[in-house]
């Protein structure tokens, strides 16, 4: 029985923060899990730049209600789950997900949980589960599922190398050419081939 693991941000939907870097006008916001491999280190020194610029919960919500699913990325998905059970494993928050969840029609997702004050100020986070896309990944082969997983970032590469087959997608030349054993797509075409060919 299969089970197929796909990350969010930069495979199904545009990074959240680069987004929110650019209608904020602070640059160093788009330092994503692409450039930074120790997300607790990533979280901590965002939410230390939000809170010098006074930025809370509803100015970020308020960039992801403009952001839209990545063109093909739900049709992808629609697609996918009808050959098989997916989940989206992300270092996402839920209260960023939830919206896009919606405009990608509700798929399951693993996600982690921000702490919020009062005032709207996002105070901290608590992640699900410590290295939590390799940890769940291993957690669902415990009950008898092979997993097939698919991301961009060095966060991915943990769930990406344990599952029975693991793709890059859309990801950097830099993580593609420190692993050049992980066959790397561009298009949900091929994506979609790949996952049809392990399925089973």
């Amino acid at each position: 029985m299969d089970i197929v693991c796909l990350d969010l941000e930069g495979v199904l939907v545009p990074e959240i923060w680069i987004a929110f870097s650019q209608a904020s006008g602070i640059p160093e916001l788009k330092r994503t899990t692409r450039d930074e491999p120790d997300y607790n280190k990533l979280m901590k020194w965002r939410l230390g730049i939000l809170k010098e610029h006074g930025l809370g919960l509803k100015e970020i919500q308020d960039t992801i209600a403009k952001i839209d699913p990545m063109p093909g990325a739900k049709e992808f998905l629609d697609e996918l789950r009808s050959l098989t059970q997916v989940i989206i494993i992300s270092d996402t928050f839920t209260q960023f997900a939830t919206p896009l969840m919606k405009k990608l029609g509700w798929p399951t997702i693993f996600c982690n949980t921000l702490e919020v004050a009062e005032n709207g100020e996002i105070t901290g986070f608590r992640m699900r589960i410590e290295n939590s896309k390799y940890t769940t990944v291993k957690a669902l082969q415990s009950i008898g599922y092979e997993t097939i997983a698919s991301g961009d970032s060095y966060n991915d590469l943990g769930m990406i190398k344990a599952s029975k087959a693991g793709f890059l997608f859309k990801s950097t030349d830099k993580i593609k050419q420190d692993n050049p054993d992980l066959p790397a797509f561009e298009t949900y075409d091929e994506l979609l081939a790949a996952i049809k060919a392990n399925l089973g």
